[in-house]
């Protein structure tokens, strides 16, 4: 089969068809490149393999022969159940755990992949197969709400424009009376305007950011790059929260005295409900199709990894059905 894969370098390279060897086997129709794939080709987590962990597919063959031809998408983390954070229901943070095109198991750009049966959800009719690969990201962004109580008084901040910052910007602004998405970019911050979100560049806040300073109750850090961190910690309130949402592989140096003298709570958030993602796409909530920027067939996805990292771009989109 054709797959995309890292080994030091992102290749289009011929893997095996994996055994389900008791999970399922999964036909891919579309995946996704986000922010972690890219990542992962700068040392992230040290993966190589295949790639991708936002996807779509459907059911080849299952234990549950009343799951095949379903379409569904798929939770990346695969936990052992024996562990104690297993026995204590944090699954997600197994400690035998692998995850999807991250961590010790192949992922999901390529013809076919597999997950446990358990990791699946299967797709209403009424979202579309580019719709369905956002479900892993905005399930993290809903991540937010399950971790923290947001008030309508809040003043929220959303650091950065791309796709993860976007879904969050979404899920928030009906939470809050307040809600700025600070970034870089115009088109991007055009859409989170559009989307009800107030807008600022990244540029106008840091030329003045001692007039930001300690100017929000909930600050979500999702930029993508360490520096994000230092921003956020300054705009930030005394006794705020400070949401991280970031992963890179470059190391994070940030001066630690404010979260100590200010008193700062910060909450470390990755995966999250996916039921509660296909909820909201399934009652038009959230949209996801303008972030979509590119499309490609899976055979040019060399080319789409090099589309992805281009300034300005949002979701590149892989087509495996061709």
């Amino acid at each position: 089969m054709n797959a995309i894969v890292f080994d030091g370098k992102v290749r289009l390279r011929q893997e095996s068809v994996p055994e389900a060897s008791g999970e399922a086997l999964l036909r891919v129709l579309r995946s996704g490149i986000c922010n972690t794939d890219l990542e992962i080709t700068r040392g992230y987590h040290r993966y190589q393999g295949v790639l991708g962990h936002e996807f779509v597919a459907r059911v080849e063959e299952a234990p549950d022969p009343a799951w095949i031809g379903k379409r569904v998408v798929g939770e990346i983390n695969c936990a052992c159940h024996d562990c104690d954070l297993c026995l204590d229901g944090r699954e997600r943070h197994c400690r035998q755990r692998t995850v999807l095109g991250i961590v010790g198991r192949p992922g999901a750009m390529a013809e076919f992949c597999v997950l446990p049966m358990e990791n699946l959800h299967e797709v209403p009719d009424e979202i579309s197969d580019d719709e369905s690969v956002f479900v892993e990201p905005l399930a993290a962004a809903c991540e937010i709400l399950e971790q923290i109580k947001i008030r309508p008084i809040d003043r929220i901040a959303v650091l950065g424009d791309g796709k993860l910052a976007q879904l969050i910007a979404q899920v928030l602004v009906g939470e809050t009376d307040t809600l700025t998405l600070i970034g870089k970019h115009r088109n991007k911050l055009d859409f989170a305007a559009h989307m009800g979100a107030e807008v600022k560049f990244a540029e106008e806040v840091e030329q003045d950011l001692r007039r930001w300073a300690g100017s929000f109750d909930v600050v979500v850090e999702a930029t993508g790059v360490p520096s994000g961190f230092q921003t956020a910690l300054t705009l930030v309130r005394p006794r705020g929260i400070l949401v991280m949402k970031s992963t890179y592989h470059e190391n994070l140096r940030f001066d630690a005295a404010p979260l100590v003298v200010n008193e700062i709570q910060v909450v470390g958030s990755r995966c999250g409900p996916f039921d509660k993602a296909l909820a909201r796409l399934q009652r038009h909530e959230v949209h996801v199709l303008p972030l979509v920027s590119e499309r490609y067939p899976l055979s040019r996805g060399e080319e789409a990894f090099r589309r992805a990292q281009e300034g300005g771009v949002l979701k590149v989109l892989l087509d495996h059905s061709g």
